[in-house]
């Protein structure tokens, strides 16, 4: 496959109307029949989500930290594998593999002292690339935690308003 082929129309339009590259990527959760549940809707796919089992939930279903974890390791597989193809570099196979440490007593408001949310996540690549250069694997690498969206939404994180409405 031919990336760069196939991403040069849309850089070309990108750089004509700058404005035409920016998009709004939209999802939306619904209430179940049970609080410990719900459905996640991204416009082209619907997800059941639950609460981990840890705070009461069911556990068969993916938690919304699942969800967050396989958003970084979808984006960060997909990046790998597009730089890897655009810059020619031969591959075996590339494996991300992603995990997050949290502490579940401060999501239940057991200890003030406990954050809310991850406390650490670590991102594996696993890569079989007999025939790259160390230097092929030291620009693989770069570029891929460079254009990794989802990973540099989470080293950089953007400003998030809350709106409420009554209906």
């Amino acid at each position: 496959m031919d990336v760069r082929s196939l991403q040069r129309p849309l850089k070309e339009q990108y750089r004509r109307e700058p404005d035409s590259s920016r998009i709004t990527l939209t999802a939306s959760g619904s209430q179940t029949g049970t609080p410990m549940s719900c459905s996640v809707d991204i416009g082209r796919a619907v997800y059941q989500a639950e609460a981990h089992k840890g705070v009461g939930g069911p556990g068969g279903a993916a938690c919304s930290g699942d969800l967050l974890l396989g958003a970084l390791a979808a984006c960060a597989q997909i990046t790998c594998q597009l730089v890897a193809t655009a810059m020619g570099i031969p591959t075996g196979h590339i494996k991300v593999t992603v995990a997050g440490d949290l502490d579940l007593q401060g999501t239940l408001g057991l200890s003030k002292d406990v954050p809310v949310g991850f406390e650490a996540i670590r991102v594996k690549f696993d890569l079989d690339g007999p025939q790259a250069s160390l230097e092929q694997l030291r620009a693989l690498k770069e570029k891929t935690e460079q254009y990794c969206v989802v990973m540099q939404t989470l080293l950089r994180p953007p400003s998030i308003k809350t709106e409420w409405s009554n209906s």
